[in-house]
C-alpha cells in the first residue's frame, strides 16, 4: 500500500534579498557574534548564512574597494585626468600601464 502525504499551508522555502543576506553575514561578522542565536532569530539553519559568506567572498574576489569622492579637484602630481559620465579618474606620472588598464577598464560605463 503506498502513502501519500498532502502539505496546506505556505511553502517552506523563502526567498532571501541580497540585502537580507548581506545584513545577517554582517551580523555574524561581528565580534562576540552568536551565529546559532542569529540563525534562529531569522529562522534559518547556521550552515546557510556560512554559504552566502563563501559566496559573498566569491564573488568579492578580484576586486578592490574603491572610495569616490565628490571634490573633483586634480590630484597633486597628476599627468593625466579621465573624465567618465559618473567619475573622474587622476592618473598618476609613474602609474604603470598595466594598473592604468586596468583601473580604466574597471570604471567605463
Amino acid at each position: 500500500m503506498s502513502q501519500i502525504t498532502v502539505i496546506s499551508g505556505p511553502e517552506r522555502r523563502r526567498v532571501w534579498t541580497d540585502q537580507q543576506k548581506r545584513e545577517l553575514v554582517a551580523a555574524v561578522s561581528a565580534p562576540g557574534a552568536n551565529v546559532a542565536e542569529i540563525a534562529r532569530r531569522a529562522d534559518l539553519r547556521p550552515n546557510q548564512i556560512y554559504r552566502w559568506r563563501r559566496q559573498m567572498e566569491q564573488a568579492a574576489q578580484g576586486f578592490a574597494e574603491v572610495q569616490v569622492h565628490p571634490d573633483p579637484a586634480p590630484a597633486i602630481g597628476t599627468a593625466i585626468t579621465v573624465e567618465f559620465e559618473r567619475a573622474i579618474v587622476h592618473i598618476p606620472a609613474g602609474a604603470s600601464p598595466g594598473l592604468v588598464s586596468a583601473v580604466l577598464r574597471s570604471v567605463k560605463p
